[in-house]
């Protein structure tokens, strides 16, 4: 009884995920009228941030991603960050990030926001047309705030399971070109549709080993520097006295 109920469950779940047609592209920026917030994170959606705890609706640094399920693979995204140029989410099915990843880009474009559907790969970002549609998006300052919805990358693997990056980068409004971007966040594969799931970035956590042996080097460095001058200052006045 047991193994048929979570049959009929997984067969269920399957069937909804392909039962609902991909979203129609259209990625025409309507004005964002409201803050992104955090508001509903672990109740109504997913949410990532860096720094963990922050808000994307107050002031400071936020890098900030919410992700809410529709129906099947179509999902409504927020994402929140400061740059000179845009910021970025991608999601990828694996922890290899950067390997032709689904990548959503709000540039700031003189002040509003320009929208880009692209592929992460080899640290490039190429545009490519992806099911993303409903694109709002607002400017203020540094900070690049937007919202959209979007059928997951890869439906036909039936799984809502990505790791998530958020990053930043230059953007040049005259040509439209989108320089690489450098990565704020990053996470382990995650069930975009469990709302309650807390998730780390990465980045900060292999920050943190790395940087700290090289302090530990350069100080018995200048230790052993300082023994060895007293030593020779003890000898040059030893010599000293001797002479007299």
């Amino acid at each position: 009884m047991t193994t048929t109920a979570v049959n009929n469950m997984t067969t269920t779940a399957l069937n909804n995920m392909t039962a609902v047609p991909p979203l129609t592209p259209n990625i025409t920026v309507e004005a964002l009228e409201t803050n992104v917030s955090r508001a509903e994170c672990g109740t109504q959606q997913l949410c990532v941030a860096e720094p963990a705890v922050c808000d994307p609706s107050a002031t400071g640094s936020c890098f900030f991603l919410a992700a809410t399920q529709q129906s099947g693979s179509n999902f409504d995204f927020s994402i929140s960050g400061e740059s000179d140029g845009y910021i970025a989410a991608t999601l990828s099915p694996d922890t290899t990030v950067g390997d032709n990843d689904t990548t959503y880009v709000c540039a700031n474009n003189n002040g509003s926001v320009r929208f880009f559907s692209t592929v992460l790969n080899n640290g490039e970002l190429v545009p490519t047309e992806l099911n993303v549609n409903s694109v709002r998006g607002r400017v203020n300052g540094r900070r690049i705030q937007c919202t959209f919805s979007a059928t997951l990358p890869s439906p036909t693997t039936r799984t809502t399971g990505f790791a998530i990056s958020l990053s930043d980068g230059p953007f040049n409004a005259t040509s439209g070109d989108l320089g690489s971007p450098t990565t704020r966040f990053r996470s382990p594969v995650v069930d975009l549709t469990n709302v309650n799931a807390t998730v780390n970035n990465q980045i900060t956590t292999t920050t943190t080993a790395t940087t700290a042996a090289p302090t530990t080097t350069a100080n018995h460095g200048i230790t052993f520097h300082q023994s060895l001058t007293q030593a020779l200052l003890i000898t040059v006045g030893a010599l000293g006295l001797a002479m007299l």
